[in-house]
């Protein structure tokens, strides 16, 4: 029976981001995944140049196209562009990207098992014992970064979900080249496309990737919301279109990460952003972040367990707690936010802009400078 320091469940930015931090620092690391690699994974692609900036490698053979301009309309009144030297936000398709992670994390030493579906985890004195549908590993830690189902989760002793999961659809669009040309320079955001949510239009190296998300977990015929938002952008001559239905935890868990060695990151921790619904980004931080504790704890297992708290609580957590209270605000309460927007709407693009680049974070003061600004546009 093959015996590893850690297990991490999935290989996508998560898993292969903890699997290479691990192997970096000597850890003898295997990464399972039930899928061959590459595989192709339901996602907008567009990644935040803060996310760029914790990988330590390049990623420029599998990006699709960058954009340093970002634009947010609010119905067809309002518009705002924000720009940055650097790209703001990355097209990426997450076969390739994902697989570029695992590729890195094998340079450093790391086992993967493809086609290896996990079915059980049990503790045993000092090792949690794993069988998949191919074999049985022991390992002393497990990384569940198996995304927003994740079932490691479930089998690790988390009962109850206390995420929150809303519902998005999103389509890869081929289009005539002609028109293609009309959208290939613009990568948008559409603010009430859909009642309290967003579309988005991403351009990629030869489609475009179209979606639309809801803030409520309530049900609602996406596809009818889509649709519109493909007329209302004036998109045309479509080819062909694959649809992809998912779910995006959008806040995290209340009953902890960490469960008899057993440590949770990305999706299946409740890791994205709640404003924006961007996941790549926190996955990568929270699985580098799980390394790390593991690795500064020489394995001892309390001592990681503590060290990966204190290292979610420094940033993440509060982050991911400003952005909650930030996103119920900004998408229920839409009269309040479209006066906000009409008069500090560019101040506000521009401070998004800033948390993609990773210039700045969510203020932890923001219900006391909301209010405030309410005040003065009321009094």
């Amino acid at each position: 029976m093959n015996h590893f320091d850690v297990a991490v469940i999935g290989s996508g930015p998560s898993g292969a981001s903890a699997a290479f931090h691990l192997a970096k620092n000597g850890i003898s690391t295997v990464i399972i995944e039930k899928e061959t690699l590459p595989r192709y994974k339901t996602c907008g692609g567009g990644f935040v140049y803060r996310g760029r900036k914790d990988l330590p490698f390049s990623i420029d053979s599998v990006v699709e196209r960058e954009f340093n301009t970002v634009d947010v309309y609010l119905g067809k009144k309002l518009h705002f562009k924000t720009e940055r030297k650097d790209p703001i936000i990355t097209m990426i398709m997450r076969d390739s990207f994902d697989n570029l992670i695992v590729e890195k994390a094998k340079e450093m030493g790391v086992t993967i098992l493809q086609g290896n579906k996990l079915k059980s985890i049990e503790h045993q004195s000092d090792k949690i014992i794993l069988t998949t549908s191919q074999q049985t590993i022991t390992a002393k830690f497990v990384i569940a970064a198996d995304g927003a189902l994740s079932p490691t989760a479930k089998m690790a002793g988390w009962k109850t979900d206390t995420r929150f999961l809303i519902p998005a659809l999103e389509y890869e669009v081929k289009v005539s080249d002609e028109e293609f040309k009309r959208h290939v320079d613009e990568v948008r955001f559409d603010m009430d496309a859909i009642p309290f949510g967003y579309a988005w239009n991403f351009p990629k190296k030869n489609h475009l990737s179209v979606g639309i998300a809801s803030a409520r977990r309530t049900k609602i015929n996406l596809k009818k919301y889509y649709q519109e938002y493909v007329q209302h952008i004036g998109l045309k001559d479509i080819i062909s279109e694959t649809q992809h239905g998912f779910q995006i935890p959008v806040a995290a868990r209340t009953d902890g990460f960490v469960k008899n060695g057993v440590f949770l990151t990305g999706d299946a921790a409740g890791f994205a952003d709640p404003v924006t619904a961007e996941g790549i980004s926190n996955a990568i931080y929270s699985g580098m972040l799980a390394a790390r504790a593991i690795a500064e704890a020489d394995l001892n297992m309390s001592e990681a367990e503590k060290l990966y708290m204190e290292k979610l609580n420094e940033k993440l957590i509060p982050e991911l707690k400003t952005g909650e209270w930030l996103a119920k605000f900004f998408y229920e309460q839409k009269t309040i936010r479209n006066l906000l927007l009409k008069k500090y709407g560019q101040r506000f693009s521009e401070a998004m802009a800033d948390i993609f680049m990773g210039d700045r974070s969510y203020p932890t003061d923001i219900k006391k400078r909301m209010t405030q600004k309410i005040k003065e546009l009321v009094f």
